[in-house]
């Protein structure tokens, strides 16, 4: 069977005796290497993944960098900062396609290795001339003080994690009415990943009106993402049984073929 498709967000470590963990991190993960992800796309029958650098990493970024030079399918997200040596120019060409921020609410949520939303203002410019979009781990809590800089930043905006909504708070929740405004100017994408939202909730068919909502705003700015390992999740879920929950919330062949497929190949591609 022919594989088509996109996972868009996932996370290698290791193996560590090549690709040691930096030694300032926030949390230290099992090992999760490049052919237990590569076997993980072929059981879900898609074809590309999405590699986001991960911050316990730090400034290391071969093992990404690596991944993506054997594998000329996959494309890559790598964390930068001011003064990095890295130069962006060149990253595209070697499957790089955006660089990832993190600005979430609550006390120390910015993870060590994480860079800011400060770093992303004062690089989208050059992300713009590098031809990278910027990622944002954020939620609904903070999204209204930021929404107006995302919307004039030089470079697409793609928000991780379904913008960490609050199923709690329900879909008329202010921060989750900012989400759905920005999905509407085409400026922002928004990876359908709807799992960590709804640890709290009694069952996960809570989130389905969040994912219709975000349809409805907008549904060529959508992609699908498994968080691949599921990091300090206990137990962990399983990718194909997330990707069967898109699926049947989705309700329509046409739309999970523009979300697993057409979407991502106009952002990655």
């Amino acid at each position: 069977m022919t594989r088509a498709g996109w996972d868009c967000h996932a996370h290698l470590f290791g193996p560590y005796a090549r690709y040691p963990l930096a030694a300032e991190r926030s949390y230290t993960p099992p090992e999760a290497v490049e052919s237990q992800y590569d076997a993980l796309l072929q059981r879900l029958g898609l074809a590309h993944g999405v590699l986001v650098h991960a911050s316990a990493y730090g400034k290391d970024r071969a093992l990404l960098l690596d991944a993506l030079a054997a594998r000329p399918g996959w494309r890559g997200v790598v964390v930068v900062q001011p003064g990095d040596t890295l130069p962006l120019a060149g990253l595209h060409a070697r499957g790089v396609r955006g660089a990832r921020f993190s600005h979430r609410s609550g006390p120390g949520n910015n993870f060590a290795g994480s860079a800011s939303f400060d770093d992303l203002l004062a690089l989208a410019p050059h992300l713009a001339d590098a031809g990278l979009h910027a990622e944002l781990w954020t939620d609904c809590k903070v999204l209204p003080a930021i929404a107006a800089q995302l919307k004039a930043l030089p470079v697409p905006v793609v928000i991780d994690h379904m913008g960490g909504f609050d199923v709690a708070a329900g879909v008329d929740d202010p921060g989750f009415r900012t989400l759905l405004d920005l999905l509407a100017t085409g400026k922002v994408w928004v990876k359908l990943c709807a799992y960590r939202n709804l640890l709290h909730a009694p069952d996960w068919q809570a989130g389905r009106v969040f994912q219709q909502r975000m349809v409805e705003a907008n549904r060529e700015r959508l992609v699908w993402g498994s968080d691949w390992p599921h990091l300090r999740m206990v137990p962990e879920p399983d990718a194909a049984r997330l990707l069967a929950m898109f699926k049947e919330w989705a309700g329509d062949d046409a739309l999970v073929q523009r979300v697993l497929q057409a979407n991502p190949e106009a952002l990655y591609r």
